[in-house]
């Protein structure tokens, strides 16, 4: 407690040793007015009268020179102009002391320092202009204005030397600066009407001049006349009423007449001599006495401040040391109330409400009254402050509960709509599927597959809001799944999935626990990359066992993001925030970042060389297993209790039972072969068939055609090149594709299955299981896809019915460990027919539909219904 007392006591010292020194400065200032005004003695008799003596001599100089110039052979002015040169350089000289004077430099402000500089540096260059003077090589105008600058500069220094504080004494110091500017036009307006009468008359420029320095002479006496000082003010009015004033004026009004009039001057030069001198000597004497009794007025000024400055420095001082002495005597009283409002403080921001947040988080129920006691610190204005910190106290542990309940409540809300939203969607899948079952008509259940596409997006939409709600979605499997059908089945999960690519991704499986959220996070960084890329861009999504777990990497050729961008979501997908409602409009990177956070699961965004972004998804070890027990089927779902489509324990939605997924296509098809949107959601498979025979190649599911018979290829998909090379042996008489040479069908790859309604992928399109397992008849040799089983190596022909399709042959889609020797194929012969009467037409696609119907039975794990024999459809 002793170190912060300290603190507070040392910045109250603070405070005061602020009014200290600004006491001090005040001080100092006011000495400084004073010690101003006690230097004007010095600057006037150092820089003022040296700086007046050499303004007289120029002004002299200025007038026989013009003289000089006017006289052709001047020999009459030499001899006066040499003797005036030298009056003048001896006022320089002493002048020029002033540069090097202690004392000046010493009162004189910088500003009066550098005028009294470029004075004598425009003095100098005057000094150089004489020989041009002497030999008429100079003009008039050029002469004139060379000495008009160094006398303007001297006026300059007297100008700076003005700069007083006291008001009055400044107003009368400038009124005799405009009365020595007055001379000085005038002795101006002399040097002209000299060199004037030398030559005989005025050019037309030089009577301009002589007129403007006329009117700006006569402007500044009348000006001046009126702000002189009052000692100096009688003897100004006796100049300008008197009889060498009107001379003046009246040999001044004749010169500018005959310049106009271009006549010859008609005043004789000793008239206008003696005018001019007569006003000059009384112009010098008015300034003299002016100057003299400013000088008279600012001593007693200057001691007169410094008096006063005593007297408020004195009491100003004895005002500081008793607040000092106050401020100890206080301070003890002040600095317990503050600690005991900054320990309140620090108490509420460090622990107290911290802890309400926190236990407000864990649901539990908090007192308002109880968290925020009232603090007693007195009824002055510290103690008004501590009342008011009471209030905002309170209002803050107020304002965390209701915080913590409105969130709470549209969590709720979120969840409640989300699990309406999931059970309607069960519910409409499972109806999609019953027309699936009924449907006939190739197109009508082409465009069912499309509904039930669009229904498996909206039921993932509605999970992202009880994922952001704090639930779980409900969908779980007991078996691991390869890794192949999880990215399959989030593929499944997407609008344009034909943008995406699918490369190899090895033999890993993912453990059943995992498998609901990470083919949601895949969805939502897949479509997020499909949507950021033109319809023309690929996106490629790859995977591979790594030493830390399994790697999917997703990579688009899209729009980009910036550095900066890239950083902010992966700090987001790192550290997932608390869903807000104002970050709503980008709600992927919170469901990423709380599926990831679920199962620890890294997700990193970097930039593509190719332009995008790629996405690395790395899945732990633990979720990653290298080998299956059993072969993941449909029966891998759990399930919960509760009626299909309505929610069940928990919130879960219970499936229907009647929509089940096609097993995976094979693996070495990249891309899942590419077809047209077949398998959606594993209710069937999509299409008019192959060749438009309507039935999907014909009878799969038992209507006779073995699963890899490839279906119309989507733009952007990829066939393997094993089915390019069976499919090119033309056609039958039927319109029906013939293959070269038959190659064994790939076995399927173990695959669990979501829970109904949940979308399979886009890549199992013609590969739906054959509805009595039986192989698929083949001949000579051909590679082996993933394993698959390998047709009886006997068979030369496959056998095909009067229609031209293939027909199924026993365990031809057996597991490697579950065939012994593998049969002969039959021997069957193919045979070509030109088309299909009604009646056949019929036949085959009740075959179909029976078919289809065995294979959703045997695959849910229940009792197949008895179908009726298939018939048989006759050759025309």
């Amino acid at each position: 407690m002793r170190p912060r007392n300290s603190r507070v006591r040392a910045k109250v010292t603070a405070l005061l040793m602020s009014l200290v020194a600004l006491w001090a400065f005040a001080a100092l200032v006011t000495l400084r007015e004073g010690l101003d005004l006690l230097s004007v003695n010095t600057l006037y008799s150092k820089v003022s009268q040296p700086a007046e003596r050499l303004t007289a001599e120029l002004q002299q100089e200025r007038r026989l020179s013009l003289v000089h110039l006017g006289t052709p052979d001047g020999t009459g002015s030499r001899t006066a102009l040499r003797a005036q040169r030298a009056r003048t350089d001896v006022a320089g000289a002493a002048f020029q002391q002033v540069l090097t004077d202690d004392s000046v430099r010493d009162t004189a402000s910088p500003g009066v320092m550098q005028r009294i500089v470029t004075t004598d540096q425009a003095y100098r260059r005057l000094v150089g202009l004489r020989p041009e003077i002497d030999e008429h090589r100079a003009g008039r105008y050029a002469t004139e204005e060379a000495f008009a600058g160094v006398i303007e500069g001297l006026y300059h220094i007297h100008d700076g030397l003005s700069a007083l504080d006291d008001d009055q004494l400044a107003q009368d110091t400038r009124a005799l600066l405009a009365l020595a500017r007055a001379r000085e036009l005038l002795s101006r307006e002399d040097a002209q009407a000299a060199g004037a009468l030398a030559t005989g008359g005025f050019d037309v420029t030089d009577g301009v001049r002589f007129a403007q320095a006329a009117g700006a002479q006569r402007l500044l006496l009348a000006r001046a006349g009126a702000d002189l000082p009052e000692d100096v003010r009688p003897g100004f009015r006796q100049l300008a009423d008197g009889e060498s004033m009107r001379r003046l004026r009246t040999l001044e009004d004749r010169l500018i007449q005959n310049s106009w009039a271009g006549e010859r001057i008609r005043v004789d030069p000793a008239s206008w001599d003696t005018a001019t001198k007569a006003v000059i000597s009384r112009l010098d004497k008015l300034i003299t006495a002016g100057g003299d009794t400013l000088v008279d007025r600012a001593t007693p000024l200057a001691f007169g401040v410094i008096v006063r400055l005593v007297l408020a420095g004195g009491l100003g001082l004895l005002a500081v040391i008793f607040s000092i002495i106050l401020s100890i005597t206080t301070a003890r009283d002040l600095v317990r109330r503050l600690e005991q409002l900054r320990g309140a403080a620090l108490d509420l921001a460090g622990r107290r409400l911290p802890g309400v947040v926190a236990r407000l988080g864990r649901g539990e129920d908090v007192d308002v009254a109880t968290e925020a006691p009232p603090l007693t610190v007195g009824n002055d204005a510290i103690g008004q402050v501590g009342q008011a910190f009471n209030t905002v106290q309170e209002t803050a542990v107020r304002v965390a509960v209701e915080q913590a309940e409105l969130r709470r409540g549209y969590r709720a809300i979120l969840l409640n709509l989300a699990r309406r939203t999931q059970s309607l969607v069960h519910r409409q899948l499972g109806i999609l599927d019953a027309m699936e079952r009924r449907a006939t008509e190739p197109a009508e259940l082409a465009d069912l597959f499309r509904v039930d596409h669009l229904a498996t997006r909206m039921r993932r939409n509605a999970e992202n809001l009880i994922v952001l709600s704090g639930a779980s979605p409900g969908r779980a499997w007991r078996r691991s799944v390869p890794m192949v059908d999880v990215v399959r089945g989030a593929l499944a999960e997407i609008e344009d999935y034909t943008q995406v690519t699918l490369m190899p991704m090895g033999e890993a499986e993912l453990a059943g626990r995992a498998i609901g959220d990470v083919i949601h996070l895949l969805a939502e960084l897949i479509e997020n990359a499909v949507s950021f890329s033109p319809p023309y861009a690929t996106v490629q999504v790859s995977g591979q066992e790594v030493g830390k777990g399994y790697v999917v990497e997703i990579e688009d050729r899209g729009l980009g993001m910036s550095e900066a961008d890239l950083a902010v979501a992966n700090a987001r997908i790192a550290e997932p925030p608390e869903f807000r409602l104002t970050d709503t409009p980008r709600l992927g990177l919170f469901v990423v970042s709380r599926l990831a956070a679920r199962h620890d699961i890294q997700v990193t965004l970097k930039s593509s060389p190719y332009g995008g972004t790629t996405v690395i998804v790395l899945i732990p070890r633990e979720l990653i297993n290298g080998d299956s027990e059993a072969e993941p089927g449909m029966d891998a779902m759990t399930e919960r209790a509760g009626a299909p489509g309505e929610p069940g324990p928990g919130g879960a939605v219970v499936p229907s039972q009647g929509r089940q997924a096609l097993p995976p296509a094979p693996r070495d098809g990249v891309n899942g072969a590419g077809v047209n949107g077949a398998g959606v959601n594993g209710a069937g498979v999509n299409g008019a068939g192959v060749n438009g025979a309507g039935v999907n190649g014909g009878g799969v599911n038992g209507g006779g055609t073995p699963h890899d018979v490839p279906e119309t290829v989507q733009a952007g998909d990829h066939v393997p090149a094993e089915w390019a090379q069976e499919w090119s042996g033309g056609a039958t008489a039927g319109g029906l594709p013939r293959r070269r040479a038959a190659r064994p069908a790939p076995a399927p790859a173990p695959a669990g299955s979501p829970d109904a309604g949940e979308a399979a992928p886009p890549a199992m399109a013609g590969h739906g299981p054959v509805a009595d397992g039986g192989p698929v008849a083949a001949t000579g040799p051909g590679p082996v896809a993933d394993g698959g089983p390998v047709a009886p190596a006997g068979a030369s022909e496959p056998a095909f019915t009067p229609s031209g399709l293939p027909r199924r042959v026993a365990q031809a889609n057996l597991a490697p460990g579950l065939r012994e020797d593998p049969p002969p194929p039959p021997e069957a012969t193919a045979q070509e027919d030109d088309g299909l009467s009604p009646d056949d037409l019929r036949r085959l696609m009740a075959s179909f539909q029976s078919g289809t119907e065995r294979a959703r039975s045997e695959a849910a794990g229940r009792p197949r219904p008895a179908a009726e024999p298939e018939p048989p459809i006759a050759p025309r």
